[in-house]
């Protein structure tokens, strides 16, 4: 018997055949089936109660314009990128300071900078003419009477404003012209504290009469006539004081 085994059995050292190890694989098991557990109704709800299962959509915290301008940007980065884009954005932001340096210089040498672009102010008619008539020969307390009266509020500015420059020329400020404009005699007028106040008519007058501000409530004209009475007080104490 022991003889025989030996016989049978693989030589040590020896591969063992293809037919011996494929009888040693055992076979897969069909025949154990496999129990499908479901979970408890308190189980599927002890999940839905945790995080970790909440899937949802997860939407943006941006509102839509911080959303287009994040694609502006993107965009423009993209643009800057470029060849070209490289050559505009240098030359460009050197063109740009050039002309902030130009606009500050004129607005510190007080440069009217429409005249300089060959623009004068639009001259709008007025009832009377005011190339033909002498601002002195008129009596503008009854004029600006009327013209609150009938509500007119336009006219009452522009001639309230003529009545600033007839004083200031009476005390040798400024030299009337009918062909000057506003910002001559602005340049005209010596720095000092009258010239911030003139100013600031100056804007009124421009805003309201080139601007056709037809429709000037009552209001609004209060807030200008205070303005310019203030401002005649100011020119009444500054003449006493010299």
């Amino acid at each position: 018997m022991l003889l025989l085994l030996l016989a049978a059995s693989p030589v040590a050292g020896q591969p063992a055949r293809k037919h011996d190890l494929a009888r040693r694989v055992l076979p897969a098991d069909r025949t154990t089936r496999v129990p499908l557990r479901q979970p408890t109704a308190g189980q599927l709800r002890e999940f839905r109660e945790q995080h970790e299962f909440h899937y949802v959509e997860v939407k943006s915290e941006q509102s839509g314009w911080d959303l287009f301008m994040a694609r502006l940007w993107h965009w423009l980065g993209e643009l800057l990128q470029t060849r070209g884009g490289k050559v505009v954005w240098e030359y460009g932001i050197y063109a740009l300071l050039v002309v902030l340096l130009v606009f500050v210089v004129l607005k510190l040498m007080q440069v009217d900078i429409t005249r300089a672009l060959g623009r004068a102010p639009r001259r709008s008619p007025l009832l009377y003419d005011t190339a033909a008539e002498d601002i002195h020969a008129l009596d503008f307390n009854a004029l600006l009477g009327e013209a609150e009266a009938a509500g007119n509020y336009r006219l009452a500015v522009r001639l309230g404003y003529l009545f600033v420059l007839k004083q200031l020329t009476d005390q040798g400020l400024v030299q009337w012209q009918p062909d000057k404009t506003n910002h001559d005699y602005l340049r005209e007028l010596s720095a000092g504290t009258l010239r911030p106040a003139f100013r600031e008519l100056t804007q009124q007058f421009e805003y309201v009469w080139y601007g056709e501000q037809n429709d000037l409530s009552a209001a609004h004209y209060a807030l200008a006539r205070d303005a310019r009475v203030a401002f005649q007080r100011q020119l009444a104490t500054t003449r006493h004081a010299a």
